[in-house]
């Protein structure tokens, strides 16, 4: 092992250097190289979250290097604050702002069939759309809002798309997760449990929970979109100075304020795995680089628990597990 590949690990074992904006401004000495400018004309590229934080960020790197962004979130209004504040960034972006609250599984098969007849060829999807409710709340089809929002809904409008993914030249999916999800291994305590319709809810449990199942799904979804030479992968951002941070965990945030990332550092890797030239699938990454999915060396989920959980989006998506 280099002494590059051993300083980065101990960025990474060590949490504060590797997810604060130490961990960007040490790895980018060795870090891939940047995306080529203009790397992205002529495609297209579907960003979820697209009103703030994270998602904002990424559209304007994707958008800079010439994509056309399709900017997904819940409301016209903010979608119009965050593309204006884009285009003040990035004069020439193409953007284009479209509504869809991807917890509401109606809206999502709307929104998919509306962008098939128009998008015949999908470069990207990036999935960034995120809620952490205090309490425990519901999608308009009753599923928890953070499992709705982080998996069933992604799950669905990739499905959904998958056609149009597969008639780009080098698509990929890109899953934007958190280094929560080390915390939240699925195993036997989640039982036939999911939504947390019988256990006590704790909102920053059940975003961790959803995240790790975000990881599971992008290494599930490599195999089931290898054929179709559809590239997914899963990132965490670090610590950003973004609302998912500020307001969800407000005395967290105080504490490390000093340190949090920029969005732009937290998306940077959004945008690298958009642009950059083929790399492999299913691996989890942060700062341009694969990462371990559990913190400690050998650990793994459940197998039976990762098999239920899959089975069981998969089924309130409606679509087959295989």
């Amino acid at each position: 092992m280099t002494l590059t590949s051993l300083l980065d690990a101990a960025l990474d074992k060590t949490v504060l250097p590797g997810y604060s904006a130490i961990g960007p401004a040490i790895r980018r000495r060795w870090w891939p190289a940047d995306p080529a400018p203009q790397a992205l004309v002529g495609r297209h590229v579907v960003v979820t979250g697209g009103s703030g934080g994270l998602g904002r960020a990424g559209a304007s790197g994707i958008a800079a290097l010439g994509a056309t962004v399709h900017l997904v979130g819940r409301t016209a209004d903010r979608l119009a604050d965050s593309a204006a504040a884009i285009r003040r960034d990035v004069p020439d972006a193409i953007l284009l702002e479209e509504v869809c609250d991807v917890s509401d599984l109606d809206a999502v098969r709307a929104y998919a069939a509306d962008l098939r007849a128009r998008v015949p060829a999908l470069h990207a999807i990036v999935h960034d759309a995120g809620v952490m409710p205090p309490t425990r709340s519901a999608s308009a089809q009753g599923h928890e809002l953070a499992l709705a929002t982080h998996v069933i809904g992604p799950l669905l409008l990739t499905e959904e798309l998958r056609a149009n993914l597969a008639a780009a030249v080098s698509p990929r999916v890109v899953i934007v997760t958190s280094g929560g999800m080390y915390s939240a291994p699925l195993d036997a305590s989640i039982g036939d449990d999911v939504e947390y319709e019988q256990g006590p809810y704790e909102g920053i449990r059940a975003y961790a929970r959803t995240k790790r199942i975000q990881v599971t799904m992008a290494e599930l979804l490599a195999e089931r979109y290898a054929a179709d030479g559809i590239a997914v992968h899963s990132m965490h951002p670090g610590w950003a100075d973004t609302p998912g941070i500020t307001d969800a965990m407000p005395r967290f945030a105080k504490v490390v304020k000093p340190v949090l990332r920029t969005a732009e550092q937290g998306a940077d890797t959004i945008v690298w795995l958009t642009a950059a030239e083929a790399t492999s699938t299913g691996e989890f990454w942060c700062d341009r680089r694969p990462r371990s999915t559990y913190y400690l060396p050998g650990g793994s989920d459940d197998p039976v628990a990762r098999r239920a959980v899959w089975t069981y989006v998969c089924h309130a998506a409606g679509i087959g597990p295989a």
